[in-house]
């Protein structure tokens, strides 16, 4: 599998990069960035570690050094200015976004290929990518909540002192303020989390609140997010390239589970090879399914401002 990262310079594109390595699950990485020099020099240093890592090739380049990709992850974005509203960063972005849209569109990519968007707002920039990128919708999508997810199950697990790998909870609708904790479905191992010592409600809250804060608390102490959501990136990247059917909370264009439709948000989704398979209409209560509207709203209306 050929994997090309737009923004691959980048803390967020190079750690996906990193982790993608790592797993030596895909054949080829490309970064593509407009800090061309800064791209070679993460290409170079990731080449370097090939000797232990497996036979990858890792390269920098422009966007022909795209064609032939199986996967593009697009990871460029633009930061929030000083008193700038939250919808003028979105509109930066879609500006940027579209740009990107338009010079991947050129790029003659393999049969079946597919687009992961990373990039923030990154539900609305999804939704951007399903209208405009010319690709069928089941194969444009977005890291949507799996990095709330992979954030939510770790605190999760020092919250009550077991594995995080047996922690099967998730976290649903908006990357933002209106994602939703899907606590009735939570379990450590096939164990109902509300039956382990320690549970209460509030407790939960405190988990929840800190889940949704994560990101900015990284940021305040080191800068910028990166390592996580380089592990999440190369989860979906890894679904696809193994076809596993691995059910994701990715962001995709709804059609209707829990009356949830013509917005990209997070629901479990089966990701394999060339994409979404399926998505799955979640278990859960009335509150939960009320949340999970309510964040279906809350993106429309910002969707309608620069659609």
């Amino acid at each position: 599998m050929k994997v090309s990262i737009i923004g691959g310079a980048g803390r967020v594109g190079s750690n996906a990069a990193f982790a993608l390595q790592m797993g030596a699950k895909v054949r080829e990485i490309v970064l593509v960035d407009m800090a061309a020099d800064v791209a070679e020099g993460e290409a170079l240093d990731l080449r370097h570690g090939t000797a232990f890592t497996g036979a990858q090739t890792i390269v920098a380049g422009g966007y022909d050094a795209v064609n032939g990709s199986d996967c593009v992850v697009i990871t460029a974005g633009l930061r929030r200015k000083p008193d700038e509203s939250r919808l003028e960063l979105i509109n930066r972005n879609v500006t940027l976004f579209r740009e990107i849209l338009g010079n991947v569109k050129q790029c003659k990519l393999a049969d079946g290929a597919t687009i992961l968007v990373v990039s923030n707002p990154v539900d609305i920039l999804t939704m951007l990518a399903v209208k405009e990128s010319g690709l069928p919708a089941n194969r444009v999508f977005g890291l949507g909540t799996t990095l709330d997810t992979c954030r939510f199950r770790s605190l999760i697990a020092a919250q009550f002192g077991v594995a995080a790998p047996d922690v099967d909870a998730l976290i649903l609708g908006e990357h933002g303020d209106s994602m939703v904790p899907m606590w009735s479905s939570a379990t450590v191992n096939g164990i109902s989390i509300k039956t382990l010592p320690g549970w209460s409600d509030q407790v939960a809250q405190d988990l929840f609140e800190f889940t949704k804060k994560s990101g900015a608390e990284v940021i305040r102490l080191k800068g910028g997010a990166g390592w996580a959501v380089g592990v999440s990136i190369a989860r979906v990247v890894e679904a696809m390239a193994l076809d596993t059917r691995q059910m994701l909370p990715v962001s995709v264009l709804q059609e209707g589970a829990l009356g949830i439709q013509d917005i990209c948000l997070s629901l479990p989704t089966i990701v394999g090879k060339g994409g979404v398979h399926k998505v799955l209409e979640p278990v859960c209560t009335e509150e939960e399914a009320n949340l999970l509207r309510k964040s279906e709203a809350a993106l429309k209306e910002v969707w309608a401002q620069i659609s």
